[in-house]
């Protein structure tokens, strides 16, 4: 598929004059809290149709009274009661449970903003793909379990593929699909996590509160604790080797702290390009909902006149080894990168709930992935990921049992 070169034509920039139609999945969570309040600043530009959140039943009505949303779902059907009591007296639809969630994302909208966070985007997305829409991909996840299923499902339909993620939306804007052949190297850069300089005794003794808070981005409880095993920039070399078409073996990572360059592009002439910015997830997000044209983002300036010295190291694979897995499940190849994904999940989970320690999430992970028998099988049907992916959930709770704390 050749990111950046179709569609051109088929979708004008939002305008006043022509509306874009947006459906936001996960738009309570934090992409989806940064989408609303870009949409919200140009109101008369978007047409919403469609908002989905887990359970955040009080938010999710409000997002959906500030942007007249003509449809709001909860996840949760155990919610709907209380969704519909929101929003009692207006003309919005409600919907909840995993059904409207697809449903939600198969509506008319010209763009749909994936961000669920985890497995559970899967399926929503694949359904925004076969229909054709502008799907802007912000949960690395369903690109991880489900490649080749959703980049098939986006060339099949006509549609559309934007990372929104920081470092492959930077490879974007700077990847010229045409010239595949020139390019050297891609390069993405990671903050390194709250642990950049920890000593791995010291890691031994990290707790969830200390893992959530990342030092540059303001990220959920999931993510932020991939960014702080650096799990987070393994999948996403996965995610790059499928978006761009590039061997693994053209990719590298290297641990930028002031997140200021997101990530580079490396031409066989000696050039390297590189898209910066400041830490604030608006700018990707904004990028994707004004392609291919531009929209304002209230993101604070970059000023290089005081813009402190920019650092480079590479990444510590010995206190970092999700780096090593990730890379491996790569060239394993088939179900591979979703039991990689399966097992991390339900590991970081075990650790937020204080049933297994920081540094054992990947441990679990490389018991999974090293006891799955058909973890080359390749990947032919939703179906078959959805198999692997339940299945690596609960081998990586038994694994997390044999490195529970002792009481």
């Amino acid at each position: 598929m050749d990111l950046g070169t179709t569609g051109l034509g088929k979708w004008p920039p939002p305008s006043h004059a022509a509306p874009r139609g947006v459906t936001i999945l996960g738009s309570t969570g934090s992409v989806g809290q940064s989408t609303v309040d870009l949409i919200a600043r140009d109101p008369e530009s978007y047409r919403v149709e469609a908002l989905v959140a887990g359970r955040s039943v009080e938010l999710l009505a409000e997002q959906a009274r500030r942007l007249r949303a003509k449809l709001a779902v909860v996840a949760d059907p155990g919610r709907y009661h209380a969704l519909r009591d929101a929003l009692a007296g207006t003309s919005i639809e409600v919907a909840a449970g995993p059904e409207a969630v697809s449903e939600a994302a198969a509506r008319p909208a010209h763009l749909v903003m994936a961000a669920i966070v985890g497995y559970a985007g899967l399926a929503p997305t694949l359904v925004a793909a076969r229909r054709g829409a502008i799907v802007a991909l912000a949960n690395k996840e369903a690109l991880i379990c489900a490649g080749e299923l959703l980049l098939g499902a986006v060339a099949e339909a006509g549609g559309m593929l934007l990372p929104v993620d920081s470092e492959h939306n930077a490879i974007f804007q700077l990847f010229d699909p045409r010239h595949r052949d020139s390019v050297d190297r891609l390069i993405l850069t990671a903050s390194g996590g709250p642990f950049r300089n920890w000593s791995l005794a010291d890691m031994v003794e990290v707790t969830p509160a200390q893992a959530v808070a990342h030092p540059n981005w303001d990220m959920g409880a999931k993510i932020s604790v991939d960014s702080a095993t650096m799990m987070n920039k393994g999948l996403e070399l996965i995610e790059a080797t499928l978006l761009f078409g590039l061997p693994e073996t053209k990719i590298d990572i290297v641990v930028h702290p002031q997140s200021v360059i997101h990530s580079m592009v490396a031409y066989r002439d000696g050039s390297v390009l590189a898209q910066l910015g400041t830490p604030d997830m608006r700018i990707p997000i904004a990028y994707a909902l004004g392609w291919p044209g531009r929209i304002e983002s209230p993101a604070a300036r970059l000023n290089f006149a005081t813009l402190s010295a920019l650092t480079f190291e590479p990444p510590d694979a010995d206190r970092f080894p999700a780096l090593r897995l990730a890379r491996a499940a790569l060239a394993t190849g088939g179900l591979a990168p979703t039991v990689l994904n399966g097992a991390n999940e339900a590991a970081v989970a075990a650790f937020l709930a204080g049933r297994i320690g920081f540094l054992d999430i990947a441990r679990v992970v490389e018991d999974v992935v090293s006891g799955t028998a058909s973890i080359s099988t390749p990947v032919e049907s939703l179906q078959q990921v959805q198999a692997a992916d339940r299945e690596a959930r609960e081998q990586a709770e038994r694994a997390s049992k044999h490195y529970a704390p002792a009481n």
